[in-house]
């Protein structure tokens, strides 16, 4: 039998990355592929450029831009640098000569699926959201088969060729070792422990809330300690905000070792991310959301309103955050033992632990029918 080998193509985002990278480590688990055998088709502006060089696959870079929000010349612009993107797809199809091409979303994704349907390719794609974009609607008319996250997104695909396996979550954040977490990140033992992500690159209004929120806290600077990624742009401010308060914590301007960082976590405090919500659940953690209020039909919203109806998550819209609000919404937590313990338990049942390998599994009957 011939080497087996895939495209995985998107990214720009962690959550349209890492979903990815879970797939292509199952695919590498369960069917033997080599880390050389799955290529990522990205941008060079995307955070697939900075992960995938350290996570050891190989890369392509294409050249795309967004439309959502743009002006008329940039839209443009981006209808053009889509259709050159689809010969440039073309061309490393023909190089690769991948069993399947996988899109996760993202600017680089759509180009690349499409050519490589144009070329009688086996594709796939991953939605993630419980409203799909306008991109993933389009794919989804000519795609071999959808693997949705959410029931909900079912309706925007023809049934008979999608499936609902939740969204693939990477084996290091399933299996993340404790002590390995703690030399990583050195916090104290015994203190509540509250992570801070706004995305892979940061979120001002998390942060600005953070920084405020302190001065509602300072009672509880012996018992609390936080682990904050801050993005590149406040890091210095954000960092001289937790030293001045004399609060114990680590603060840095982006996270590679996420699964150490959810290890350690007590409490997380982040955006409402398919991906994001997919670890955490899957994790146990209990966490308070706030939601990216730009997302696409407001989705973010939408999804962290389902972990607060479930009791899995407390939800801060962005329109009701501040520093008042955000310490308050910590300190019950901290106050409250059983709170957290009851909102573990509501997240773990939400979670699906298994989405990598019902996607690794539908992925590998394509690529095996494609070798026939």
């Amino acid at each position: 039998m011939a080497k087996i080998k895939a495209i995985i193509a998107g990214g720009g985002t962690g959550g349209h990355l890492y979903p990815g990278i879970a797939v292509a480590e199952e695919l590498q688990h369960r069917y033997g592929l080599h880390k050389e055998d799955i290529v990522f088709v990205g941008t060079e502006h995307g955070i697939e450029a900075r992960v995938l060089p350290r996570e050891g696959y190989p890369v392509e870079f294409l050249k795309v831009e967004g439309m959502v929000g743009k002006s008329l010349l940039k839209k443009i612009k981006a209808l053009v640098t889509f259709f050159l993107s689809i010969f440039r797809s073309r061309k490393i199809i023909m190089n690769v000569r991948p069993d399947i091409v996988i899109g996760v979303g993202g600017y680089a994704s759509a180009g690349m699926v499409f050519a490589a349907r144009l070329m009688g390719k086996p594709t796939m794609i991953l939605e993630q959201n419980s409203v799909p974009g306008l991109s993933n609607r389009l794919l989804g008319k000519f795609v071999d088969a959808i693997s949705v996250t959410y029931q909900e997104s079912i309706a925007s695909f023809p049934a008979e060729k999608t499936f609902l396996t939740g969204n693939p979550i990477r084996r290091n954040i399933l299996f993340s070792d404790g002590e390995k977490a703690r030399r990583v990140f050195p916090l104290q033992k015994g203190r509540l422990t509250v992570f801070i992500f706004g995305g892979s690159s940061g979120a001002r209004s998390i942060n600005n809330a953070i920084v405020d929120a302190l001065h509602y806290l300072l009672d509880l600077r012996q018992n609390i300690q936080f682990l904050h990624q801050t993005g590149e742009r406040d890091f210095e401010a954000v960092k001289d905000a937790y030293r001045k308060l004399g609060f114990n914590g680590i603060v840095v301007p982006f996270i590679y070792q996420m699964a150490e960082a959810y290890s350690i976590a007590d409490i997380i405090v982040c955006r409402a991310g398919a991906t994001t919500l997919s670890e955490i659940t899957s994790l146990g953690k209990p966490a308070i959301l706030i939601p990216y209020p730009y997302a696409a039909a407001n989705h973010q919203e939408h999804n962290a309103r389902k972990l607060q109806d479930m009791k899995a998550a407390r939800l801060i819209p962005e329109r009701g955050l501040t520093g008042e609000s955000l310490a308050g919404t910590i300190r019950e937590l901290y106050e409250n033992a059983p709170l957290r313990r009851e909102m573990q338990k509501a997240a773990s049942a939400f979670g699906k632990v298994d989405a990598s390998e019902k996607v690794a599994d539908i992925a590998w009957s394509l690529m095996k029918r494609e070798q026939k």
